[in-house]
């Protein structure tokens, strides 16, 4: 249940090493947290293993996760919009949105059998 925090500590141990500046640590920090609970909240009680694996240089983080939840369409999925959510009982709905804000490239499938999110954040 606290998969995400293990995986921002090992992140920070590592861009601490290679010297990355706390700005771009904060960044990492949030763009991690954002895709783990987003995959743990998806992932199905059936399957509820998550996946998550990144790499990271002193130029760039590369973040993979996977679950294997029933996936969605990412065609349905509306931006949202700040004047509306406030208006709104619920503030959620700000995960996508904030995982391509935060990230030089963005890319995520979605189906069946789970969905899959790629982050490539540059950190130089």
């Amino acid at each position: 249940p606290t998969i995400e925090l293990v995986a921002i500590s090992g992140m920070e141990q590592m861009a601490r090493h290679l010297g990355i500046n706390g700005e771009k640590i904060s960044e990492a920090r949030m763009l991690i947290a954002e895709a783990i609970i987003n995959a743990m909240e998806y992932a199905t009680p059936v399957h509820p293993r998550v996946d998550v694996e990144f790499t990271m240089t002193a130029r760039q983080l590369v973040i993979f996760i996977r679950d294997y939840g029933r996936g969605f369409d990412m065609a349905k999925i509306e931006e949202p919009v700040l004047a509306r959510k406030l208006r709104l009982p619920s503030k959620r709905g700000w995960g996508l949105k904030l995982m391509k804000e935060l990230s030089d490239d963005f890319k995520i499938t979605s189906d069946r059998q789970g969905t899959r999110i790629t982050i490539i954040k540059r950190l130089t």
